[in-house]
């Protein structure tokens, strides 16, 4: 139902290196629709938001990070990608096409599987790091911040300095240690408890 926040793949099984695009505006599906047309594997992450007519409420999809697209392997193709109508240009860092780590784009990927229970969310740089230890996110790390009743799991694409929010349960993460081995585990076991930010 949700195939809009899946990679559509058209190349090789190897484990891709993704590259960010930015696009004009609201031009993120056309220039996805393009892209795989040409034979790339692409990435949209979506969210359901409810919009309000004087007669009615619709659920509609929109894209996670407004402007952006994710395009794995461009590679010597870059001219290709570029020459999309829509495309602005590819995230580069000192002019080079920044590599989006895969982690990254996986921890989004999950996140989006329920497109309902994802938000866009204001990227956080500081705050403690938190890693999901079990449910359908186990592995994903970000950081974790209460949004009115509920927990949400800020996860982030660095490059971009964009974020989103997923629903969690407070009582399946633990404190992630990056950068230090044999650090005690801080878990939150009372999803009332309000964590550390």
């Amino acid at each position: 139902m949700y195939e809009e926040n899946y990679s559509k793949h058209s190349g090789p099984a190897a484990s891709p290196q993704w590259s960010a695009l930015h696009t004009r505006y609201q031009h993120e599906r056309t220039v996805e629709t393009l892209l795989v047309a040409k034979g790339f594997e692409t990435f949209l992450p979506t969210y359901e938001r409810v919009r309000r007519w004087k007669d009615r409420n619709k659920r509609i999809a929109e894209a996670l990070f407004p402007g952006y697209l994710f395009v794995a392997n461009v590679h010597d193709r870059r001219l290709k990608v570029l020459g999309t109508p829509g495309v602005c240009d590819l995230v580069s860092v000192a002019g080079i096409p920044a590599t989006i780590p895969n982690h990254e784009i996986e921890a989004i990927r999950r996140s989006v599987a329920d497109p309902s229970k994802v938000a866009p969310h204001p990227f956080l740089k500081g705050g403690d790091l938190l890693r999901v230890e079990w449910g359908p996110l186990a592995g994903v790390e970000g950081i974790l911040v209460r949004a009115k009743d509920a927990f949400r799991l800020v996860v982030s694409i660095e490059i971009l300095g964009r974020a989103a929010a997923v629903e969690i349960d407070a009582a399946c993460v633990i404190k992630a240690f990056r950068g230090r081995t044999g650090a005690p585990a801080l878990s939150f076991k009372n999803s009332n408890s309000t964590p550390p930010v």
